[in-house]
């Protein structure tokens, strides 16, 4: 046992005694000035900008290492003066058997917590563009000099890259530039191979919001490449987050505020100047909240959805999802989905599906509208505008079906409940077949149906038509979603004859003025449109 002791002893000695040796040999080995300028010149070769660093150090623990302290590559000079890459440490792993040998060739190489700024020109442009890839040509035209550890080749041959807790800015240049909310923190990223192939895989998360990425299996193809954007890309992405509030809030803004998880796999390609992103993206349970003045207490309200599915989502300058699906309480919602980020989210939903969707679960439960319908929604159409001005830039066409349902806003603030009102108001009048529970009640109907154009947020309808058993109301005209101006023409069906009209003014006061040729008997004018203000006041209630 004593003797086992010993041995241990002696070979722990003999080890310690070697690190120190090693200790104190590595510098000498490694002629740190000789060394400082083989790296800053092959560095600068390789990537084509200028490359410096403060000082030079030599670690021997955990692996023999040279040490770079703040490291900073060159900005293109068209692109401005900060550096492109700076970071406080990079370190230069060394290979040990060469060292052995007396000479210095260098192995992996970590860049701990870089910060890159990646900066897009008014014309398009990126400042990454003008990097040099690496090719074999480069380091066909250095044979022979890695000998002694002089030569340039030395520093080219590296066999790993690894960026550790990186952090990219991303700035975008030119008249009416709004600053880019979005930036990548936490970037791992590990870089191997050497010549036309470069495999990649690592982590990162985008802020604002906290969404995880992982990239697996990537590989930028390098033989042939210009430049190092026209490199064809490819790779497995997985994204992951525990709320998109944040990150939809960044690009769309704070209200109406988007939330709930979401999960993707996605497959990257195309280039790296040009990358394509294509695949599947879920979120779970999907909710939407505003606050909105004309509501009761609670002021704020949220919109649930089910799950949000984007199947064939793909993303190349801009989004798209093929289709994409959710639910409102029972009802169900398809569309293609196309999503462009330049100058703010602008927003299309082609081949737009609705089916059997209670319409109360929006108009009353979440806006709190006083001209709310109840009743089921049956629509297909095309619908777009941009996130930031949703009723002023709203576009679109189709066709509808709503009910049987009931009116039950308590306004005249839009079209149907004028409409209701309007014939309601006529029929009191003219025959006295409509009680007055028409003003204090839900108002039963059997369908409102007809066709729409929407052009920078003014519907335009020619043929809509609301029935009930008391009357039938045909609508053509104009009306404005976010100023609630109206033209319309109406022609009321109230059982004892057809009145038309015409509706004008805004919704808050609607003028009405009655066709007088429509109007027959005793009853004048002034009588039916005098009694038709007085119901509309009391409406607005």
């Amino acid at each position: 046992m004593k003797r086992a002791l010993k041995w241990v002893v002696g070979i722990g000695a003999v080890v310690v005694l070697l690190l120190v040796v090693a200790a104190i040999a590595l510098p000498r080995l490694v002629d740190t000035p000789r060394v400082q300028a083989m790296i800053a010149g092959s560095a600068t070769q390789a990537i084509g900008r200028p490359v410096k660093f403060e000082s030079l150090s030599v670690a021997l623990f955990p692996l023999p290492a040279v040490e770079l302290h703040k490291l900073e590559v060159a900005e293109d000079p068209e692109f401005g003066t900060a550096p492109f890459l700076a970071l406080e440490t990079g370190r230069i792993y060394l290979k040990l058997r060469s060292l052995l040998s007396g000479r210095v060739e260098f192995g992996a190489i970590t860049l701990e917590r870089p910060r890159i700024a990646l900066i897009r020109s008014a014309d398009g442009r990126l400042n990454v563009a003008s990097l040099a890839p690496p090719s074999e040509s480069r380091n066909a035209s250095r044979p022979g000099r890695s000998g002694g550890g002089t030569g340039g080749a030395a520093a080219a041959v590296v066999s790993q890259v690894k960026i550790d807790r990186g952090v990219i800015t991303y700035v975008v240049r030119g008249k009416g530039a709004a600053p880019t909310p979005y930036r990548v923190e936490e970037l791992d990223l590990t870089l191997t191979g050497q010549g036309t192939q470069l495999n990649f895989k690592g982590a990162l998360r985008v802020k604002p919001g906290d969404l995880a990425v992982k990239l697996a299996e990537g590989m930028v193809a390098l033989n042939g490449a210009k430049a190092i954007l026209d490199a064809p890309v490819r790779a497995r992405v997985s994204i992951e987050g525990k709320d998109i509030e944040q990150l939809v809030g960044a690009a769309a803004g704070p209200t109406p505020a988007i939330a709930g998880p979401i999960k993707g796999d996605l497959a990257l390609g195309g280039t790296l100047g040009t990358p394509r992103v294509s695949g599947n993206v879920e979120l779970a349970s999907p909710k939407v909240t505003q606050t909105n003045a004309a509501c009761p207490e609670p002021k704020r309200r949220t919109l649930s959805l089910g799950p949000l599915k984007l199947a064939g989502a793909s993303w190349d300058g801009r989004f798209q999802s093929r289709p994409t699906t959710t639910s409102i309480g029972g009802g169900t919602i398809s569309t293609n989905l196309t999503a462009t980020l330049d100058r703010g989210v602008h927003v299309q939903l082609g081949d737009l599906a609705i089916r059997a969707l209670p319409v109360e679960k929006i108009l009353v439960d979440f806006i709190c509208q006083g001209y709310a319908v109840a009743g089921p929604l049956d629509l297909t159409g095309a619908l777009s505008a941009s996130a930031t001005d949703l009723l002023n830039t709203l576009g679109g066409s189709g066709q509808l079906r709503l009910g049987p349902g009931k009116v039950v806003g308590p306004q005249a603030l839009a079209l149907i409940g004028t409409l209701t009102q309007i014939a309601g108001a006529v029929s009191s009048t003219l025959a006295a077949d409509v009680p007055t529970a028409l003003t204090s009640s839900p108002t039963d109907f059997d369908s409102i149906t007809g066709t729409y154009q929407i052009t920078n947020g003014v519907v335009t309808t020619r043929d809509l038509l609301y029935s009930s058993r008391a009357m039938k109301v045909g609508v053509a005209g104009d009306y404005g979603l976010a100023t609630g101006r109206m033209n319309l023409d109406l022609r009321v069906n109230y059982g004892r004859g057809e009145l038309r009209a015409k509706l004008s003014g805004n919704a808050a006061s609607p003028s009405i003025r009655v066709d007088p040729a429509s109007v027959g008997g005793a009853v004048s004018r002034e009588k039916i449109e005098g009694g038709i203000q007085d119901l509309l006041k009391r409406f607005g209630r």
